[in-house]
């Protein structure tokens, strides 16, 4: 999806203007995908913007790069406030939020530990990942003859820049196949995630989600659908799913900051059929949530304007 352009962008503790936010061709983390990133979004709320799971998020980034044995020279605190203050300047009332812990100019190498970290803040507006048609219908999604990377390769807990080229593989492989997402299985064969979104599935009432021991990235947005399930006394169980349950499943659907909650309404052609109730009913709760009209999950927002 094209990029918005605004006004500025947060880069270490400066608001530069958009067509300055530059680094240097030999910056290492564009050669070597060492970094981490999050992706976070901002809701319109009677209240102003307000940026869901903001602290969960900035939590995860820095957990990220801790695996990557990077230091992020900014806490959790300052990063927030540095995303409220870049989402009150650009005057976005609604916004897509991409931090970056990345290497700085000055080393190249294998070794990234010697190099400078950088971080930088993007927002822009940017509409319904996979589509207005998916989120009310559900999508079409291919198996990926693509495997996701095991732990054991690359830490699948960390949300590292230089993994997202296995998701773009399986995406890419999906799209040109005619589908809408890729579903990734993990070494040992069992379901892993979607190209950048966990997945979930219904059989029998009981809602089913694989663990995080099976290779999938612990999604901010995932565990936001467990505290909804409780709320909504949904039966609930991280448990490992072959590739039949998907074929199988009453229904289906991924959750992501991206992508939300989507339906799946259909998995190597085998038909799911149209968003089902339990779906529907975390669908809602989770944009009823996101546009500050639930007070009781007040706290999974962080208004811009205090």
């Amino acid at each position: 999806m094209p990029i918005t352009e605004v006004a500025k962008i947060w880069m270490d503790g400066e608001l530069v203007d958009w067509q300055d936010a530059q680094v240097h061709i030999l910056t290492p983390t564009l050669h070597y995908g060492w970094g981490v990133f999050e992706g976070i979004r901002a809701y319109e709320t009677p209240r102003g913007p307000a940026v869901f799971q903001h602290r969960s998020h900035m939590e995860r980034l820095h957990r990220s790069a801790r695996i990557l044995q990077m230091e992020v020279p900014y806490a959790v605190d300052e990063l927030m406030q540095a995303t409220r203050e870049l989402i009150r300047i650009n005057d976005v009332p609604s916004c897509y939020i991409r931090p970056l812990v990345y290497l700085g100019y000055g080393e190249m190498g294998l070794n990234p530990l010697p190099s400078r970290v950088r971080v930088s803040i993007a927002v822009w507006p940017w509409g319904t990942y996979l589509g207005e048609e998916g989120l009310a219908n559900g999508v079409r999604a291919k198996i990926s003859s693509w495997q996701r990377i095991g732990s054991n390769m690359i830490p699948t807990g960390c949300k590292a820049a230089g993994v997202y080229i296995n998701s773009s593989l399986a995406k890419v492989e999906a799209i040109k196949a005619g589908y809408d997402e890729a579903v990734l299985l993990n070494e040992h064969g069992r379901v892993a995630e979607g190209s950048g979104e966990n997945l979930f599935v219904v059989k029998e009432g009981v809602l089913k989600t694989p663990p995080l021991s099976e290779g999938v990235l612990q999604g901010v947005t995932r565990d936001s659908i467990f505290a909804f399930a409780r709320d909504l006394d949904i039966p609930l169980v991280e448990t490992p799913l072959l590739r039949q349950d998907l074929y199988l499943a009453d229904e289906a659907f991924y959750t992501g900051t991206a992508a939300e909650v989507v339906p799946i309404r259909s998995v190597d052609d085998r038909e799911i059929g149209p968003p089902g109730p339990i779906t529907k009913q975390l669908q809602d709760l989770f944009f009823a949530v996101v546009a500050g009209k639930e007070p009781r999950f007040d706290a999974m927002i962080d208004y811009v304007q205090s």
